[in-house]
């Protein structure tokens, strides 16, 4: 649970089981006027509270600077072993696996930039209207993105009991060789019902807005945010 007036600081990007974390320093002054600093940690996909995994009040100064020094001397390797502990923390108390919504968009943002490649760079050429295939690989993965998108709106819960209805009581194992079959049926449903354009409406509109895109791929991907 968040505690107000709490301070958030980004420390560092760390990779865990192929997974990058962005790691934040949180500090907060408790009554007796005691600044207590713990670190969280939130999964390249992550975008909400509940994807996060976190450590105990490991740093407890008279001051805020204080616990800010006492943090910048920690290395990369400990905020890696921190980072362990969470998890095994999380998975010992019933979060045995990431958030389903969470898994989805990272099999999304895979499949997206595996048919359209990573295009959201600012070294890279973008299609020219006479492209149609390129710009019907960029279609395809304009319409996952717009899944993707759609999918972090959706409250955690109430995404689960989508998937749990969408495939009739079957569970997803993301470990399985199944599991891209069962997701994309669940990825095909929600697609299904978004109002999104069709192929020449899209194109036209992004030959002529082209940047606009970029922006948007690039928010969406390399920032992991929504945009």
């Amino acid at each position: 649970m968040t505690i107000l007036n709490e301070r958030r600081r980004s420390v560092a990007f760390i990779e865990n089981d192929g997974q990058s974390w962005a790691c934040f320093l949180v500090t907060y002054v408790e009554a007796g006027g005691l600044w207590h600093g713990y670190f969280s940690f939130r999964p390249g996909h992550g975008d909400a509270e509940e994807d996060e995994v976190r450590t105990a009040d490991i740093l407890i100064e008279d001051s805020e600077a204080e616990v800010h020094h006492k943090a910048r001397g920690l290395g990369r390797p400990l905020l890696t072993g921190l980072l362990d502990s969470a998890l095994h923390t999380s998975r010992r108390n019933g979060n045995g696996s990431p958030p389903l919504r969470g898994q989805f968009r990272t099999l999304l943002k895979e499949n997206s930039q595996e048919i359209a490649g990573d295009w959201a760079g600012d070294d890279v050429c973008l299609p020219k209207r006479e492209e149609l295939e390129e710009l019907r690989s960029l279609y395809t993965s304009y319409r996952l993105d717009q899944v993707s998108h759609f999918i972090c709106l959706v409250e955690l819960g109430d995404f689960e009991h989508a998937v749990d209805e969408i495939l009739d009581g079957k569970s997803i194992d993301f470990r399985s060789k199944d599991r891209v079959q069962f997701a994309m049926m669940v990825v095909d449903h929600i697609e299904g019902l978004l109002p999104l354009p069709d192929f020449e409406t899209w194109a036209q509109d992004f030959v002529a807005h082209p940047e606009a895109y970029r922006l948007y791929t690039h928010t969406l991907h390399r920032e992991g945010r929504l945009p």
